[in-house]
């Protein structure tokens, strides 16, 4: 509780500035504090004049610009706010507000006469030579406002055709490290033709380096190689790269190492000196524990390394990632240790030392929530979880969870649905091997050992003058990371009962008029499996292109209709249960195009369809697709949108009828937002969201009194709705909170040639933790 409390002043305080921040831009002009005599930085520019074509010139413009210091005082929607804020602290009287502001975003004011051109100037000639463009010129000049007080540099520079490599050689000795370099040349980075380029030289060492290390050379760096260029035999500008070792190089350096132990403390203390001196001898490693914490023959398969192996610096950091997804461990530590190996000249002995720290055993976690929803229910929530890690000195992980919420609707006191009461229990029971009759080898998932989950779980949803709804949930099956990108999740067991109770009379009348919501409560009992395939590069947040593709494919009711018995009104039963059969597979697709500094582009493609046959004339309620909310098309209440151009609010009071989710068994989906940094942790976004759901020819009927159906056709681009708005986001150590103010453009619930709205003066206010995508 103390460390939500924290994070909530935090915010408050966050809040505070921002506030302070806007009120201030109406005053925020610094001309005024600027001292006599001095300008305003505004930053510099490059102009380059080259007498021949420039390969890359967009990259060295900007390693070039790059050199430029210092760096002017930063601005925001042209004001210069952490200027001002430093100016007003400097008063003699500045205030707590000015002092507490200047503390926090203060910027030091960069003046014209802190600028040195001339040691800019070398540092440009030197990043030139860098890049091969040797014996070039520059020059600089100032240009300054008095009106303004503020001044700028421009730097001239004047390029000369570049040096490029005519041939690539290594030096020929009897050492084994330059055979071992040899056999690995043809994949080098550099290529006769290209310009004298000393940061490519660099990579091209690192390159060699990794090559060495995967071949055991455990005390090699990229330091002992050196580059001679000679240009002696050409009369243009050409010359002739050598690669050698440079003179005095350690002999342990090169010559590949060999593992000759492996010890594993499985229980290690990094608040105790010593260590435990019992340990078994299991595949050739060495398992020191006391007494039993984790058995050999359940850990050994996240350990790479093997007796006898070449030292590897890849299978050591897998070694120790894999270690780490356990989830028993808190530190995974791997150290090699040196054995004087004085007969073997050529080969030297490494012991592979992996300390193992393991995370507390038990562990309760509460978390007291204040949810608002969209569709105006807000209220409590209280979240436990106990957590019971290495269950069976296996690292097997038992997870139980209990959460209760109590929600009210706003403005609906006493209404039908305007309070709803859940109650929950989920138990997780985490495997970290496979469990499956058939046994895969070792090495069979290279990346990652994959997990078994068990799971049960049961929730109750009711809601005040309508309905209860119980649900129990059970499943079976696994996941894992295929490399670093990829994941799967398979479950090949995957039940669920619902039961629906104490339905009122009014509920049953809306069931009555919408057949379609009226069979989608009608299956009790889920039987099927699960598959989810996830690819994601939005994990490496300096990748400028990332796309991320999350497909889900769900089946049900085929293995039950083998040994289902019809029942009286012609449905299948199993133990009296009238089970659901169908088939979904969604699809999410997302591109982030990152540019500038912090600024993104994201875009996201969603479309699902489920097919419901057999023993199902719908889909079941908990596997319907929904539209509309701060994770969908935001101009629209949560679950308001659709089917197509249904309207079951047409003649009545929206906030009356909240309990009437309007769901579908297709849904399509497309967002895209511009998202961009406005102040440190504050994050502004102009996004626009288009999408609905609707029922399939193979549905019931969702027709309202005008005629609208929710049917899906030929037409229904012209039935998706459609929203733009702008949005803030508070960004703290990546936990994000989001506030989205949206306007519909497009609304399909209104007759054909009214669809285009202008309702600009009645936005959709969302509010969300995280990304919506």
């Amino acid at each position: 509780m103390k460390t939500i409390k924290k994070k909530i002043v935090r915010i408050r305080t966050k809040f505070f500035i921002i506030l302070l921040i806007l009120g201030a831009f109406s005053s925020c002009s610094v001309e005024k504090f600027i001292p006599e005599g001095e300008f305003l930085y505004t930053g510099g520019e490059i102009e380059i004049e080259a007498d021949s074509t420039i390969t890359d010139r967009e990259e060295l413009e900007a390693e070039l610009t790059n050199v430029l210091r210092p760096n002017p005082n930063s601005k925001f929607l042209g004001m210069r706010p952490g200027l001002y804020y430093h100016y007003k602290a400097q008063r003699d009287k500045p205030g707590f507000i000015n002092k507490f502001l200047n503390k926090k975003i203060g910027e030091e004011p960069v003046y014209l006469s802190d600028i040195e051109l001339n040691n800019t100037e070398e540092l440009l000639i030197n990043r030139l030579e860098n890049r091969g463009f040797f014996y070039s010129r520059v020059s600089s000049d100032t240009k300054t406002n008095e009106e303004s007080r503020t001044a700028s540099a421009t730097y001239k520079l004047s390029v000369l055709e570049p040096y490029t490599m005519a041939t690539y050689q290594l030096d020929s000795d009897s050492l084994l490290v330059y055979r071992d370099i040899k056999e690995n040349l043809d994949n080098t980075l550099l290529e006769e033709g290209m310009r004298f380029d000393l940061p490519e030289f660099k990579n091209e060492r690192e390159r060699i380096d990794n090559h060495l290390k995967k071949e055991g050379y455990y005390n090699f760096n990229p330091g002992f190689l050196i580059f001679e260029a000679d240009t002696n035999q050409y009369d243009q500008k050409k010359f002739d790269l050598f690669l050698r070792l440079k003179k005095d190089v350690p002999s342990k350096s090169v010559i590949p190492y060999q593992i000759s132990n492996v010890n594993v403390y499985v229980n290690y203390n990094v608040d105790e000196d010593s260590i435990t001196r019992n340990y078994k001898r299991y595949k050739d490693k060495n398992y020191f524990q006391d007494e039993l914490f984790f058995k050999p023959e359940y850990l050994d398969p996240y350990i790479l390394l093997e007796t006898g192996d070449y030292y590897s610096p890849k299978l050591s950091r897998s070694t120790s990632r894999r270690l780490g997804t356990i989830g028993v461990y808190k530190f995974v530590n791997i150290r090699y240790e040196e054995i004087d190996t004085l007969a073997q000249d050529n080969l030297g002995l490494l012991e592979a030392n992996i300390f193992l720290s393991p995370l507390k055993k038990r562990a309760i976690r509460a978390e007291l929530q204040a949810v608002t929803k969209s569709n105006s229910f807000t209220g409590p929530h209280l979240a436990l979880t106990f957590i019971n890690r290495n269950l069976f000195n296996g690292g097997e992980t038992l997870n139980v969870s209990a959460n209760f919420g109590y929600e009210v609707q706003q403005g609906t006191s006493g209404a039908p649905g305007s309070n709803s009461l859940q109650l929950g229990i989920s138990n997780d029971l985490i495997i970290p091997r496979l469990l499956f009759p058939v046994k895969f080898s070792k090495n069979f998932f290279k990346y990652d050992i994959p997990k078994t989950r068990i799971r049960l779980g049961a929730d109750y949803l009711t809601r005040s003058q309508l309905f209860s709804l119980s649900s129990i949930n059970s499943s079976f099956g696994y996941y894992w990371n295929a490399n670093r990108y990829v994941t799967h999740e398979f479950n090949p067991v995957d039940l669920n009962y619902v039961s629906l109770t104490n339905v009122s009379d009014e509920f049953q009348q809306i069931l009555t008029e919408n057949p379609f919501l009226e069979s989608s409560f009608d299956q009790e009992f889920i039987a099927g499996l699960t598959y989810s395939f996830t690819y994601n590069e939005l994990i490496d947040s300096q990748k400028k292109h990332a796309f991320f593709l999350n497909t889900n494919f769900d089946m049900a009711g085929n293995t039950m209709s083998l040994i289902g018995k019809e029942a009286q009104d012609g449905k299948k039963e199993v133990l009296g249960l009238e089970y659901a059969q169908y088939a979904k597979l969604d699809m999410d697709l997302r591109y982030h195009f990152r540019f500038a500094k912090n600024q993104t582009i994201a875009t996201r493609l969603f479309a699902g369809y489920g097919l419901s046959y057999g023993n199902s004339e719908v889909l079941p309620f908990s596997k319907q697709y929904f539209s509309g909310g701060p994770y969908s098309v935001r101009a629209f209440r949560t679950r308001s949108l659709g089917p197509g151009t249904f309207d079951p609010n047409e003649g009545a009071d929206e906030e009356n009828i909240g309990y009437r989710d309007q769901n579908g068994n297709i849904r399509f989906e497309a967002n895209a937002e511009y998202r961009f940094p406005i102040v440190q942790f504050l994050n502004g976004a102009f996004f626009v969201d288009a999408g609905n759901v609707w029922t399939s020819d193979a549905q019931p009927e969702t027709t309202n009194e005008n005629g609208q159906n929710g049917k899906f056709g030929s037409d229904f681009l012209n039935e998706l709705g459609i929203g733009a708005g702008t949005g803030l986001r508070i960004d703290i150590q990546s936990f994000v909170i989001r506030f989205d103010l949206a306007f519909p453009l497009h609304d399909p619930r209104k007759p054909v040639g009214e669809r285009w709205v202008n309702e600009f003066g009645s936005p959709v206010f969302n509010f969300a933790i995280g990304y919506p995508f």
